[in-house]
């Protein structure tokens, strides 16, 4: 069966028509497709969905298959000499070397404890390879990524909510800006962490609106926001 962009797909579906939108663009392939040759396949079940030049299978699930370039949220559970590993959700730990920190020498060691939260992205990622992370970008800078405050909140959520709020034309994560401060980190792996600037009680409501978001349509995320502040004034 042949299925393009927007339609319900089934594993063993072939895709057609897949082009970029810029032809100075490399047409790359996300989680639930696979080529064979020159024709490409669906390998899981769920909506056949294209941004830019990427294109994906959108499912509920919530176990991750690691994909290259995709930042993810995890916790540092073991050091092994000079690599730190780290749980991204994944069926296997990720590996962090501690030079992939900006800065970082031989002399000059991250402190990085077990336990610890990170931000990070995938540099590798393959079914035949331990994924690796690093927490600096293209021009080794930090920016966003790195070890998080633990005085933030982790909460795991399906990956189809995750993409759901990260669209350009969510208004979910801005309304929640106008009401509260917060800080938030967002994985492509089903992982979110959150940190109110002011109390433990917003962070609660930052989360709770973000997890509620998953079956609310977009049209209704104003009235879900006026809801959790009530219930939020009622706690104060």
């Amino acid at each position: 069966m042949e299925v393009s962009v927007g339609d319900i797909v089934m594993p063993g579906d072939r895709i057609q028509g897949i082009e970029s939108a810029d032809k100075n663009q490399k047409v790359i392939l996300g989680p639930g497709l696979r080529t064979d040759g020159e024709t490409v396949y669906a390998c899981k079940a769920g909506i056949l969905k294209k941004r830019i030049s990427i294109y994906y299978v959108d499912s509920y699930q919530k176990r991750y298959i690691p994909s290259q370039g995709e930042n993810v949220v995890g916790v540092v559970t073991q050091k092994a000499g000079d690599i730190f590993r780290v749980d991204i959700g994944a069926n296997e730990p990720a590996a962090l070397s501690y030079l992939g920190f900006e800065g970082a020498s031989k002399r000059n060691r991250p402190d990085v404890q077990v336990g610890d939260i990170v931000y990070a992205k995938l540099i590798v990622a393959s079914k035949d390879m331990e994924s690796e992370l690093v927490c600096v970008d293209s021009f080794g800078k930090k920016g966003k990524l790195g070890v998080l405050s633990p005085n933030g909140m982790l909460l795991t959520c399906s990956l189809s909510l995750v993409r759901k709020i990260l669209k350009a034309n969510c208004p979910l994560l801005r309304l929640l800006s106008e009401e509260l401060k917060y800080e938030i980190a967002v994985g492509m792996n089903g992982k979110i962490w959150i940190k109110s600037k002011s109390s433990v009680e917003d962070t609660i409501a930052v989360a709770n609106a973000i997890l509620a978001a998953e079956f609310t349509p977009p049209e209704e995320y104003q009235s879900l926001c006026n809801s959790i502040m009530k219930s939020l004034a009622l706690l104060k």
